[in-house]
């Protein structure tokens, strides 16, 4: 009896998987709603080419709407270690930094291993050093040179607004910043005119420069001129905007800087206070705290407590940095 019923169960579970996977490919049911879901994609877009034929206000509308999303899902994508290091102004290949990379983690790790740190301790710091230590450099290195192209960048759109005004050619007015503006502003610029001059249209050449500079300004920068580009309009007026809304992101910045300079100093005293204690006390009872790093089980209190206070320092930094 039990044979039976184990049979019939495996019976009904073969012929439901059947049934769902096999039965629309031989009924021809797939086909069928391949062919619905075709006609039901071509009526919106008829009834969207109607609609643009009868409204062209809007139809421009969509238009700009439609560049804006392509804009954003092509820079969705997270950039690869190449881009990352133009981001940053150096001029490394990939293989210069994977092989400075090894490098720092070998020399950690034989220096870890040397002063007698343990082999687990000499493989962290290898680990730190070689993964965490160049991509550090990187970011730093990115965010110094994002801040000088955004002190920079309002000025250089007054200076467009104003040949624009006065009758001079976008293109003219572009190779006046490459010219005159400080770096790293002026090679960017100077990239946009190089790219330009190979055939690339102007509105392309200006979306690229977000991916050099990945900043919401360069983005809004390269957005303008990519939209006026294809829909047409009043430049000077639009980058004239552009303009005041940089001013006013840059004033919004500083006052969120001030306004978080305490939360930020409190933070900086309770990250440096138990190194500061560890310090006094090595310098008054050298013996007493020198288990920690010569007993094994101090290594392993030294390193928990490098690891909660590491912790602790990633979410207060986490709480002090405002996105706006």
């Amino acid at each position: 009896m039990n044979t039976f019923s184990l049979f019939f169960l495996v019976s009904v579970a073969i012929g439901g998987v059947a049934w769902v996977f096999i039965y629309p490919l031989i009924s021809g049911e797939k086909k069928a709603e391949k062919r619905k879901e075709s006609v039901a994609r071509a009526a919106p877009a008829a009834r969207a080419a109607a609609a643009a034929a009868r409204n062209p206000q809007r139809s421009r509308r969509e238009q700009v709407e439609g560049s804006l999303k392509e804009i954003e899902n092509k820079q969705a994508k997270s950039p690869p270690l190449s881009t990352r290091i133009s981001q940053a102004g150096l001029s490394w290949s990939k293989n210069q930094f994977i092989l400075i990379s090894v490098v720092l983690s070998i020399v950690a790790f034989l220096i870890f291993l040397a002063s007698d740190s343990g082999l687990w301790a000499a493989m962290g710091a290898g680990f730190a050093a070689g993964f965490g230590l160049p991509r550090w450099i990187l970011k730093f290195r990115k965010k110094r040179r994002e801040a000088k192209f955004l002190a920079a960048l309002p000025d250089a759109v007054d200076v467009i607004v104003r040949g624009i005004k006065a009758g001079l050619p976008l293109l003219d007015s572009l190779k006046v910043i490459s010219v005159d503006s400080p770096e790293p502003l002026r090679s960017e610029f100077r990239t946009i005119l190089d790219v330009q001059a190979i055939g690339i249209p102007l509105g392309e050449a200006c979306l690229k420069l977000y991916d050099r500079m990945p900043i919401p300004e360069a983005n809004f920068f390269g957005i303008v001129i990519a939209i006026q580009q294809k829909a047409g309009g009043n430049l000077s007026e639009a980058l004239g905007n552009l303009s005041k809304v940089l001013r006013e992101r840059k004033k919004m910045k500083a006052k969120i800087q001030a306004m978080s300079m305490e939360a930020k100093a409190s933070a900086a005293i309770i990250a440096c206070l138990p190194i500061a204690v560890m310090f006094i006390v090595y310098i008054t009872s050298p013996h007493y705290i020198e288990l920690l790093w010569t007993h094994p089980t101090g290594r392993a209190m030294l390193a928990g407590s490098l690891f909660w206070m590491s912790c602790g320092v990633l979410v207060m930094r986490k709480m002090i940095n405002f996105d706006f």
